[in-house]
């Protein structure tokens, strides 16, 4: 494989003039906006109700002080060193001579498979915020809104449709910039993400079943939390926080001076707790008041919910609400991730950054419409028993994003080094967190990787069936 760096066009370098978020704000809410996404209102509700509830949070608040936050932190740390994109920097920063940046070209990679099947499910989401609003899609029939669900995936010119709508929304917010783009949008919806969330949550919670909810979510069950749990939830604690693909070493490379990395690190990952909860709170009180399993999985936000607000005075309000939480949570996740090959493109192969936004989009299309008519038209397409948007989460989520996570692990702990790893937490000695800096490299060193191998395997199917 050739280095990026033979490509005809001069590479555009980090400098000076190179675009950066403008304030600890837009740090915060850039960052947060990646870490929030579809994940917390869909895949943390989902796995909390099929793992046992409270037993299964706790596992994962550990898990995520072990492995999603030493990982956020030395990502945006080797970002922010580096002032470039994820292969620029890991090349800046690597021993002489040692091939690094292959851990950029391979976050890349991710990239691009996950917004393959990411953008279809996000296009579903989309899809849902016009049925909401346009009042089709309240039943009380779980049977009936199941039919509906599977009319969306089933039709090739649907999926195919709001595919497209997604990719060019989100496309249309990465021409303007990473200021006046993403910086300036996210800091727009973080603030009324949480505010859907709240306005949902007090509604919930006065539902008959809340009790029985926060009992679910809050007291633990000991015996519930078996291997698979635990594995379950460190995988969780992994995939949630947008690491191990480059976006928080691209998003780093965006802070300012001044930040304090740990900090806001700290700040994202309670944040981003905050809003898995609330999801919690408010999806599982109307989940108990009206007889429906907490463990229904993935089926949860697109089939159960709309029959539970069907049930609820107000439901279509409600449920046009909810969809709107959920696409703003993944409109922020998807510039975070799409913002790699942009950045990429831009920087390591001298393309202008509407030129790159706009070939990144072209590819997204290419590659998205497998996934996209993965049920309807190629669904007869299944190598090995997956068909192919099936492959493309296989694929990013159990080899190449534990890939990424465990070699920025060793990168940051081994290549790169604690002095230097320290400097950079402590912004040049002006912050007294040595011991932080201490403890973090010792977690990347001895532990983080190790557990994101369990997860690497438990995903690969080495302790089960994958």
């Amino acid at each position: 494989m050739s280095s990026p760096d033979s490509p005809g066009t001069p590479p555009h370098h980090a400098g000076a003039g190179r675009a950066g978020f403008s304030s600890s704000l837009g740090v915060l809410a850039a960052t947060l906006g990646s870490a929030v996404g579809l994940g917390n209102i869909w895949k943390f509700p989902s796995l909390t109700g099929a793992n046992g509830g409270a037993g299964f949070l706790l596992v994962y608040l550990l898990s995520t002080l072990l492995i999603g936050l030493p990982l956020m932190v030395a990502e945006i740390a080797i970002g922010r060193q580096a002032r470039a994109n994820p292969i620029s920097a890991l090349r800046q920063l690597a021993p002489r001579g040692a091939p690094w940046w292959l851990v950029g070209l391979g976050g890349m990679a991710a990239a691009f498979l996950i917004l393959s099947f990411y953008s279809e499910v996000v296009a579903w989401v989309f899809a849902y915020v016009a049925k909401a609003l346009a009042g089709s899609l309240l039943s009380a029939d779980p049977a009936q809104t199941q039919a509906s669900f599977d009319a969306l995936v089933t039709d090739p010119v649907q999926s195919l449709l709001w595919q497209w709508v997604v990719l060019a929304f989100i496309g249309s917010i990465l021409l303007l910039g990473v200021t006046k783009g993403i910086e300036a949008v996210t800091k727009k919806l973080m603030p009324l993400l949480f505010l859907l969330l709240l306005l949902l949550c007090g509604y919930s919670l006065t539902l008959p079943g809340a009790g029985l909810a926060l009992s679910f979510l809050f007291a633990p069950e000991w015996h519930k939390i078996t291997p698979a749990v635990v594995l379950t939830a460190m995988g969780l604690a992994f995939f949630k926080l947008s690491i191990g693909m480059g976006t928080m070493m691209t998003y780093g490379s965006y802070f300012t001076p001044g930040q304090n990395i740990p900090a806001t690190a700290t700040r994202v990952m309670l944040a981003d707790l905050s809003v898995s909860l609330l999801a919690g709170m408010a999806i599982f009180p109307a989940v108990f008041s009206f007889g429906f399993a907490p463990s229904a999985g993935p089926s949860l936000v697109f089939i159960t919910i709309p029959a539970v607000f069907a049930q609820i005075p107000g439901g279509q309000v409600l449920l046009a609400a909810f969809f709107i939480l959920i696409a703003i949570a993944a409109t922020g996740a998807m510039l975070s991730i799409m913002e790699v090959p942009v950045v990429i493109l831009h920087e390591r192969w001298g393309l202008a950054r509407p030129r790159a936004t706009l070939l990144t989009l072209l590819i997204l299309m290419l590659l998205g419409t497998g996934c996209a008519l993965s049920q309807s038209l190629l669904a007869h397409i299944r190598p090995g028993g997956r068909t192919l948007f099936d492959w493309a989460d296989y694929l990013s989520s159990n080899l190449l994003m534990p890939m990424g996570g465990i070699a920025i692990a060793l990168f940051v702990g081994w290549a790169w080094g604690e002095q230097a790893f320290a400097a950079q937490l402590s912004n040049q000695g002006q912050l007294h967190n040595r011991a932080l800096a201490r403890a973090l490299s010792l977690l990347l060193r001895w532990v983080t990787p190790v557990l994101i191998g369990l997860v690497m395997l438990a995903g690969l199917g080495v302790f089960g069936s994958a």
